[in-house]
């Protein structure tokens, strides 16, 4: 009798942490036992890669490891809930109904670090420099504190990407004031088959990030051949990470409470003497800290954090949507918006004289429908121009097509009417990249709305105005909730009239004019899109007028920076004054081109 066959053995779990130049796979088994680990090399951050890239890199994982049982992944540059949703939604693809857990590789760091601060009066901060450089600071109740991070542009002091960059300018500007080629100089040229500075200076416009941080190891080498220059680089990028590290410690608890930093990352695992000189700088300012190296990869957090996320109650990824409920309106009836157009159920079959008729008759209805919202219009406008002579600002949020819209209102003020580039901003859910590709998956981020409103330090003197095609877009409600907390006047532009507000949520005006169902169903680019066109045209157009950027019909504050624009200047304080072209330009060229400020003189010497 046959022996039956042995049980297959539990399903695995899978880590992931991708950063900056790599990503490291780990499979591990229930009980804790790499099973496998897989390296790959190149740019994992997840701002460097589009979504090919993203799901390409997952695949290349999965082509090579067991289906897990839970996946976890920590990415560089996964900063908020649209990001880690779209890590989930990558993952997803590659591995279907697989529960994942994602979030950004410090936390991954983190968690690989052991067990959580033991007490509320303890923090755990966990110091990464490698490529880029930052810390994060975990209190035992799940409270976290990010530091630096923000990229070789706006931050990441202290990493090996900083210390080669500022290798390379010392010597740059030891050669400007000595005349000589330095020690350190002669490294790097040596290390990149490089034969003069002119060569070096070729190199660093064609190099990557990762190409750049390599050069740090020469840093370090002439720091221990007694460089002066590599030496004073080296102290200062220990004062940056040890200076972060501390200011992450202190965000979240007194100074003189226990504090563990956690030291990891290439720069402060390979080079020991460093890693050494920043330790005794975080105790100079936290002298109870205790100070140890990371003795795991943080891959091996993505494991504990999959595991934890697989055996968690479902409710446990619910809490952006707690964030959001009762705050979002209830909508009673389907947004017109979403509904099918009975004129364009043959849209498919029509000829294209038909569907062009179609589509500009249906454009035709829009003033008609704004018409009937002239009232709250109005009040808009008066609630800008109050907010504007009172030295607030007006600040539009929106998602996709409404928040490109609003950033290109935005955008046209400061030269149409010589406004500060700050006096109407645009927040747009998921940045700079949504205005060049789609990001719909920000639209969903509540918590996102409110800290983008946040950081703009929304004041009582400012308004906000929310654009929303359905009216119940979660990151615009976040914003507005931020904004009304800080006491502004908040509006929401919507083509929704079947929204009912729960108690204290309805916004200061409500602007919702009923456009009709969109000729492609639920394609708000189309009319919603043209009707907050002309809503944000009137809102800033008619609020300069009032604030008095116009004479008569022409932009007198307009500021002329080309040809075009600086004819159009000479045109105007010829149709303003009577005088000639000649006469004109000559007191524009006397008021270095400021149409309000040529104009007087010009009226007094034909008065």
């Amino acid at each position: 009798m046959k022996s039956p066959p042995p049980p297959a053995p539990p399903p695995p779990y899978l880590g992931i942490e991708a950063g900056a130049t790599k990503c490291v796979a780990i499979c591990a088994d229930p009980a804790g036992h790499c099973l496998q680990r897989i390296e790959r090399n190149g740019a994992a951050n997840l701002r460097l890669l589009d979504e090919a890239g993203l799901i390409g890199l997952l695949e290349n994982i999965a082509a090579r490891v067991p289906r897990p049982a839970a996946v976890g992944i920590g990415m560089a540059g996964a900063l908020d809930e649209p990001d880690r949703e779209r890590i989930r939604r990558a993952a997803a693809r590659v591995w279907p109904g697989v529960p994942c857990w994602a979030g950004h590789d410090l936390q991954t760091a983190l968690a690989a670090a052991g067990e959580p601060a033991a007490t509320a009066e303890s923090v755990r901060v966990v110091v990464i420099s490698g490529t880029g450089a930052s810390c994060c600071g975990q209190r035992a109740n799940g409270t976290e504190v990010l530091t630096g991070g923000w990229g070789h542009m706006l931050g990441d002091g202290g990493s090996g990407y900083d210390i080669a960059l500022r290798g390379m300018q010392g010597v740059f500007r030891s050669y400007d004031l000595t005349g000589k080629w330095p020690s350190l100089g002669r490294r790097l040229l040596r290390s990149l088959a490089l034969a003069s500075p002119a060569d070096l200076v070729a190199w660093v416009g064609g190099a990557g990030k990762p190409a750049i941080a390599a050069l740090a190891v020469e840093v370090f080498a002439a720091a221990a051949a007694r460089d002066p220059i590599a030496r004073r680089i080296l102290s200062e990028a220990a004062e940056l990470i040890a200076g972060n590290a501390a200011a992450c410690a202190r965000r979240l608890l007194r100074k003189g409470r226990g504090v563990e930093f956690v030291l990891t990352g290439s720069v402060l695992l390979k080079q020991p003497a460093f890693a050494r000189q920043v330790g005794r700088l975080l105790m100079a300012h936290w002298p109870a800290a205790r100070i140890r190296l990371l003795d795991k990869e943080g891959a091996w957090g993505a494991v504990a954090l999959a595991r934890q996320h697989a055996l968690a109650p479902p409710a446990a990824a619910e809490l952006p949507d707690r964030a959001a409920a009762g705050r979002i309106p209830r909508a009673t009836a389907l947004s017109p918006t979403e509904q099918r157009n009975p004129l364009s159920r043959k849209l498919d079959r029509m000829s294209l004289a038909a569907a062009i008729r179609l589509m500009l008759g249906e454009d035709a209805t829009l003033p008609a429908a704004l018409l009937r919202e002239q009232r709250k219009i109005a009040r808009a406008v008066d609630f800008i121009v109050g907010a504007l002579r009172g030295g607030g600002r007006l600040i539009y949020v929106g998602a996709g097509t409404s928040g490109r819209l609003a950033a290109l209102d935005a955008y046209e003020c400061p030269p149409t009417f010589s406004v500060a580039p700050d006096l109407v901003q645009a927040i747009v859910a998921g940045g700079e990249q949504a205005m060049h590709g789609a990001r719909e998956d920000a639209e969903d981020d509540f918590e996102g709305g409110g800290r983008a409103l946040q950081q703009r330090r929304v004041t009582n003197n400012d308004v906000v105005v929310g654009i929303a095609a359905s009216g119940r877009t979660p990151f615009v409600w976040g914003a507005l909730q931020a904004a009304r907390e800080a006491g502004a006047t908040t509006i929401l532009v919507c083509f929704n009239p079947n929204l009912a507000f729960a108690r204290g949520q309805r916004p200061t005006l409500v602007i919702a004019p009923d456009v009709g169902p969109e000729v492609l169903t639920g394609s708000t680019r189309l009319k919603a899109g043209t009707a907050t066109k002309l809503l944000l045209n009137m809102f800033t157009t008619l609020a300069m007028v009032q604030l008095g950027k116009v004479v008569e019909n022409l932009m007198i504050d307009v500021f002329p920076s080309n040809a075009k624009l600086r004819e159009r200047a000479i045109r105007i304080v010829r149709e303003l004054t009577g005088v000639t072209a000649t006469a004109a330009a000559a007191a524009l060229e006397q008021h270095d081109w400021s149409i309000p400020l040529a104009l007087p003189g010009l009226r007094s010497e034909l008065s």
